[in-house]
This record gives C-alpha cells, sequence and structure tokens, in this order.
C-alpha cells in the first residue's frame, strides 16, 4: 500500500495555523498539528485561498484513500469533528468515517471513532506491513510530527503539497532545518483559481548531489 503525505503549506512553509483556532478548544480545527502554543497568532490563512477547484481535490483526495494514518493530535482533532458528524455527506467525512483509521500512538490506549487502530511499540514495523499490502493507498493528513518522523525513516512513497500563495512568517514549518534527505520525482503540477498550486512528488531515496573532480 502506497503510503502518501498530504500537507496545506504556505509558501515559506509553515503549516501551522492554516485553519481556524476554535473559540472552545482553543485548538486548530482539523489543523495540521493542533499547536497554537509559542505566541503563534496567525491562524486562518488557508481558508480565504481556497477554491472550488481545490475543495473538488482535496475532497476527491480524500476519497481515494484506502486508509488514514495519522499522529495523535490530529487524529484527535479530526475526530473531534468528523467523527462527531461534522457536515453530513462530505465526501471528506464520509472516507474518513467509512474507512480504517490508523494511529501511531505510545499513550493512546481507548481510542473512540470506529474502525480505528493503534499503532505502538514497533511503529515502523507496523507501518511497514501495512505499505507491503500489495495494493492502496495509506494516506497521512496534517501530521507534521509524523510525517518529518516517517520522512527519517524512509517510509514516504508520495508527497503531496498543497502550497498556498502566502508568507505567514512565523509558524511551524513542514521541513525542519536540519533533517534527511530526499530526492524527489515530480509527478503532478497543477494550480486552482487562487492561486494555490498542487504538487505530487514520488520520493526516489537520497539525492544525487555533483561531485567536483580535479
Amino acid at each position: 500500500m502506497k503510503l502518501t503525505t498530504v500537507t496545506n503549506v504556505s509558501l515559506d512553509g509553515v503549516t501551522q495555523g492554516h485553519r481556524r483556532i476554535d473559540a472552545g478548544t482553543h485548538r486548530e480545527r482539523g489543523g495540521p498539528s493542533g499547536e497554537g502554543a509559542g505566541g503563534f497568532t496567525r491562524f486562518g490563512w488557508a481558508p480565504p485561498l481556497l477554491d472550488d477547484e481545490a475543495s473538488a481535490f482535496i475532497g476527491h483526495a480524500f476519497q481515494r484513500a484506502d486508509a488514514f494514518l495519522f499522529g495523535r493530535r490530529t487524529y484527535e482533532i479530526f475526530a473531534a469533528s468528523w467523527g462527531a458528524g461534522m457536515d453530513p455527506g462530505n465526501p471528506v467525512g464520509e472516507a474518513l468515517n467509512a474507512r480504517p483509521k490508523y494511529v501511531a500512538s505510545t499513550t493512546l490506549t481507548d481510542p473512540r471513532w470506529a474502525n480505528t487502530t493503534v499503532l505502538s511499540g514497533d511503529v515502523a514495523a507496523a507501518i511497514g506491513e501495512l505499505r507491503a499490502e500489495p495494493d492502496g493507498e495509506l494516506q497521512v493528513w496534517g501530521s507534521g510530527t509524523l510525517v518529518r518522523w516517517l520522512l527519517h525513516r524512509r517510509l514516504v512513497d508520495e508527497i503531496v503539497l498543497l502550497t498556498y500563495p502566502v508568507i505567514v512568517g512565523q509558524g511551524t514549518r513542514l521541513f525542519p532545518t536540519a533533517g534527511p534527505d530526499v530526492g524527489l520525482e515530480l509527478v503532478d503540477l497543477r494550480s486552482t483559481p487562487r492561486g494555490m498550486t498542487i504538487q505530487t512528488y514520488r520520493t526516489t531515496g537520497r539525492p544525487r548531489y555533483e561531485t567536483t573532480t580535479s
């Protein structure tokens, strides 16, 4: 099963705060990590840039998934909204509620969202077994910490970046200043009327570097 990460990201690489903060829980609603600490105030930079084409792509992407993989924080945010029946009939909610869900967590013991399996212990081995299945797509939405962990262990097959035409200027970024190097092959590129670009990359192992010759 192909493991695909799908991430909302600003032009300067920020993932934090792409959705508005929930006034009741003070957490990012449906966001990548639920992070609201550290003085970050620039929530909600993505919705004004969404259009019908972008929304349709997102809906189709969720529908093509055979299963979903989350980090704990993103899982809890999604479970509290989509798992509670938010927007009945929405293709995103339909997919999330109908397909198997996996959570990489060493602390979650009682998931209440139906069709959820907690991956603990040797998480890398468990994900490896899922990837070894012959067909299907395992999607990771948001879950920035998990995505970085997966990239470090070279468990990602495909990266989809929903890049919004905005410079947020602060906040948690998808790729750290020091991390693994990953070679990529662009397999699809499209843009939407409000300027979002959607890039789909296949991972190709470590990149090649130019060498000097005498």
